[in-house]
């Protein structure tokens, strides 16, 4: 299996690019109130933003949440993913979806160094583990990309999120980027070294690989706990 997945076999869903950045912004303005907010408040709060809501409220708040946690950090990192994003420089969706999701990772990761500074830093020794994942690709862990993207769609959502927020920091933000975001190992190894600050400059694709395979361990294990 190739180490790096196709950036479409990703699980936001592929919708058009979005119109109505004006309204949507008008929207998050009015969310940041102070009070908790869960993902269900925030996409009936965001409601009726065209087809904006579906890649940016559904699918970019839910990643937020799984790199900083639910709340305002995270509607505001939504926020500015949109700002940072020419939309109308992409040429299509495909485009669009990528370059949103890379604005809002960029601004998450930012954010992550800024609360715990090192908290990125790359493994200054990263021996290759023996578990019981041996490829750094989703089906390894036993589950396709479908059938994970259902999870966190779910009924057992709550589940799935605790877990992935319960993962050590560097875990988390790779599993994010390469299971929920689609960067492959190269991209992501990019993004770090670009925002993650002090000591992120040594992340490479093959420590990006080594972790991320470390997380899919963990989420195999979590499935077997999960079926007793």
């Amino acid at each position: 299996m190739s180490h790096d997945s196709d950036p479409k076999d990703v699980l936001i869903p592929q919708q058009p690019v979005p119109a109505g950045a004006e309204e949507f912004s008008r929207k998050v303005q009015g969310l940041l109130d102070g009070h908790p907010k869960d993902e269900a408040i925030v996409s009936n709060a965001l409601g009726g933003v065209d087809a904006l809501l579906d890649v940016i409220a559904a699918g970019l708040y839910s990643m937020a949440s799984m790199l900083v946690g639910e709340g305002e950090d995270s509607i505001e990192l939504v926020e500015t993913a949109v700002a940072r994003t020419d939309l109308s420089a992409c040429s299509n969706a495909d485009e669009a979806r990528k370059s949103s999701r890379k604005a809002l990772c960029s601004a998450a990761i930012e954010q992550i160094s800024e609360r715990k500074p090192g908290s990125l830093a790359a493994p200054e020794w990263l021996e290759h583990a023996a578990t019981c994942i041996e490829d750094d690709d989703l089906e390894s862990a036993g589950i396709s990309r479908a059938e994970l993207e259902s999870m966190l769609a779910g009924p057992n959502r709550e589940n799935v999120k605790n877990w992935i927020e319960g993962l050590p920091t560097q875990t988390r933000v790779i599993f994010v980027l390469r299971a929920v975001a689609g960067f492959n190992a190269t991209e992501t190894a990019e993004i770090l070294v670009d925002h993650g600050g002090k000591g992120a400059e040594r992340w490479n694709a093959d420590a990006v690989r080594e972790i991320f395979r470390q997380g899919l361990c963990s989420l195999a294990s979590q499935l077997i706990h999960a079926v007793k």
